[in-house]
């Protein structure tokens, strides 16, 4: 006998045991490592990210992620390069797609030094979601979508992370870190959860 989802769940996707969301690209990045053996994920971490900044739509996001973006193609990647190795488990680009670059039960690079209700290294503990977007220029729709769809998948598989666990990266590195920007829509976002 089958069941029927509840009510708002039908496009949900699952999750697997190693942490890829069904319906993703997968884009697998060079930039991760192991959790900590006792780290439980409790936290999503929202951001934003453009390249170069306020430009949207090129491969260099991708390349960032992947470990390839070349330091002389623009004048800003060599300031980009020279942050170190970075990576997200998610990238939401402008059109809506969904990109995964690592599987949610590894700990991708996303937050640098950074601290939640005193835990610190919350890249040990927390998944990243990247948003093509930056501080002056508002989200599209069809993002808010796509996220809205992978946090309700992220909150099914975690169910330590609730609304209240769910940040944005300047939360969690106040005065080094603005994103994902005071254009984000926090209440649009959470009530779409909820």
């Amino acid at each position: 006998m089958s069941q029927m989802a509840p009510r708002g769940t039908e496009s949900i996707p699952g999750i697997d045991r190693e942490g890829w969301l069904e319906g993703a690209e997968r884009r697998p990045s060079p930039h991760w490592d192991e959790r900590p053996p006792d780290a439980a994920i409790d936290l999503l971490v929202v951001h934003n990210i453009s390249l170069p900044p306020g430009e949207f739509g090129g491969p260099w996001i991708d390349d960032l992620f992947l470990g390839r973006l070349d330091p002389e193609a623009h004048a800003y990647f060599e300031v980009a390069c020279a942050a170190g190795r970075v990576s997200t488990h998610l990238l939401i680009p402008r059109d809506g797609r969904l990109l995964q670059y690592v599987p949610m039960e590894r700990r991708a690079w996303h937050a640098g030094y950074s601290c939640f209700a005193g835990r610190e290294r919350c890249n040990d503990f927390s998944i990243g979601i990247e948003l093509e977007g930056d501080d002056f220029t508002p989200f599209e729709p069809v993002q808010y979508d796509t996220l809205t769809r992978a946090a309700r998948a992220i909150m099914g598989r975690y169910p330590a992370i609730g609304p209240g666990r769910i940040i944005g990266h300047s939360d969690i590195a106040p005065g080094r870190k603005t994103d994902p920007g005071p254009l984000f829509d926090w209440d649009l976002f959470l009530a779409s959860i909820r």
